[in-house]
């Protein structure tokens, strides 16, 4: 499959064909040429695609603006790097949303990959499958991104207790200290697989966890029968990623705007 063949499945398969992101209620509809969620708080409200031009671009954002306005929603609008029309973010800019720090979308077919690396001498992978498992992950959330970890404990509890063959989370301990995490959400239905949320605390970067995490994660997605992996990579992430074989497909920005 070739690049532009990928990118074509990725956006039928996880953008314009989305299906609800977490078991707490949200809803995904496609209303014109916009696909967008909501979910009430402290869920994931979200435009995922757009079909647009530089004709209808204003007027969509003008009435995704008033959706999530009128239920008190902060949304994000997920632009990719080659959504249309060319200046789709400078319009979602004007239109009062932030954009925050561009990423790359990699992907990483799995029979390709480097999967042989394991977690270094003194650490072991453990399962996360209850509300102290939960608590580990999002110990290490708040330490490794330095950011509130509360909309992660309700989503991972949720999706746990409702959905639990769609996430695969596990957190990497040292003795009884927590000091790295990452999840894998598998979307039924489809080749592909995303990896999440993989943080390591500070002190113990540059050990290969990061790139363990990633083989586990990758060995699940196989064993649950996905070939295709996604990922949202960092500048930090991309080149352990390109090593182990991930692919850059297009870059991704999300634009925030908060009623």
């Amino acid at each position: 499959m070739d690049h532009a063949a990928l990118l074509a499945l990725f956006d039928r398969d996880l953008r314009e064909g989305a299906r609800p992101d977490g078991p707490g209620g949200a809803r995904v509809e496609r209303v014109g040429a916009v696909v967008r969620q909501t979910a009430a708080a402290p869920g994931y409200s979200c435009v995922m695609w757009s079909g647009l031009d530089g004709d209808t671009a204003d007027a969509a954002i003008a009435e995704q603006i008033a959706h999530y306005t009128r239920l008190g929603l902060t949304f994000e609008w997920k632009l990719y790097g080659h959504d249309r029309p060319a200046d789709l973010g400078q319009r979602l800019r004007a239109a009062g949303f932030t954009p925050e720090p561009r990423e790359t979308l990699m992907i990483g077919r799995i029979a390709g990959l480097s999967l042989d690396a394991e977690p270094p001498r003194g650490v072991r992978f453990v399962p996360v499958t209850d509300a102290h498992g939960v608590e580990l992950v999002a110990a290490v959330h708040e330490k490794a991104f330095g950011a509130d970890s509360s909309w992660l404990r309700s989503e991972l509890l949720a999706r746990l207790a409702a959905a639990p063959d769609t996430v695969v989370a596990v957190v990497a301990m040292a003795g009884d200290e927590p000091v790295g995490a990452a999840r894998l959400e598998l979307v039924p239905g489809t080749r592909f697989a995303g990896l999440w949320g993989g943080g390591i605390v500070e002190e113990w970067r540059g050990r290969g966890i990061y790139r363990a995490l990633v083989a586990h994660r990758a060995r699940a997605a196989a064993a649950r029968g996905h070939d295709l992996l996604r990922v949202d990579a960092s500048d930090l992430s991309r080149p352990v990623l390109e090593r182990l074989g991930f692919t850059p497909l297009t870059s991704t920005t999300p634009y925030v705007y908060t009623p």
